[in-house]
């Protein structure tokens, strides 16, 4: 009897042991009970516990600039919204994933631009297709009349130049962020952009400085 009485005054405390255990795991190195850390939780490595950023502050804080630089390289609105749509439910999908990445920005950016120049190419096939058929009118993006011709003259441009010059002047990227969005070097990003704004420049009539190539 004694014993089982000195049991039952023992079991209100198990809850509070349980709590303070959990909250020990979850906020330091794994330990053991005494705290030496070579329990059995313990992998000769701190056990951190990382925040991870959810897909609905993500998707907040990102799709608005995906379907502007969809909408450079596309020249159309609705096709700029399914395009980065697209890419985040290509990051939602995969975001145990891409959520611990260090930069998962600059994924869902890379799939938004490589989505957005193969729904440029399938228009192009499809564009040629109809007009086998009939002519039709060109659809005009709904932007300001210089910006309009800038971004149509980008379009133009070889795929990769374009996605660069898009990278640049919707998001204000540098080299190197634009490196690491399209998987290449910065020199080879400086080389693009610096043949993209000598050929925007004489296709606008303006002028380039040679030396400008960041």
């Amino acid at each position: 009897m004694a014993a089982a009485h000195s049991e039952k005054v023992r079991t209100p405390a198990e809850p509070d042991r349980v709590l303070a255990r959990v909250e020990s795991v979850t906020s330091s190195p794994a330990t053991d009970d005494a705290g030496h850390g070579d329990g059995p939780l313990a992998d000769d490595r701190p056990a951190w516990v990382f925040h991870v950023e959810s897909f609905d502050a993500f998707y907040a804080r990102e799709y608005a600039s995906l379907v502007a630089m969809a909408h450079a390289l596309t020249g159309s609105r609705s096709h700029a919204e399914d395009v980065a749509q697209e890419a985040m439910l290509t990051a939602f999908r995969r975001w145990d994933d891409v959520s611990r990445l260090d930069l998962p920005a600059a994924w869902v950016r890379r799939v938004c631009a490589n989505t957005a120049t193969s729904v440029v190419r399938r228009r192009v096939v499809e564009a040629r297709a109809v007009l086998r058929l009939r002519t039709r009118p060109v659809a005009v993006a709904e932007l300001d009349e210089t910006d309009s011709a800038f971004w149509s003259e980008v379009r133009r441009l070889p795929r990769r130049q374009a996605q660069c010059v898009a990278l640049r002047y919707v998001y204000g990227c540098s080299v190197a962020e634009i490196a690491g969005i399209l998987g290449c070097a910065d020199g080879t990003v400086k080389s693009r952009l610096w043949h993209a704004r000598a050929r925007l420049a004489e296709r606008l009539g303006e002028t380039v400085d040679e030396g400008q190539q960041s």
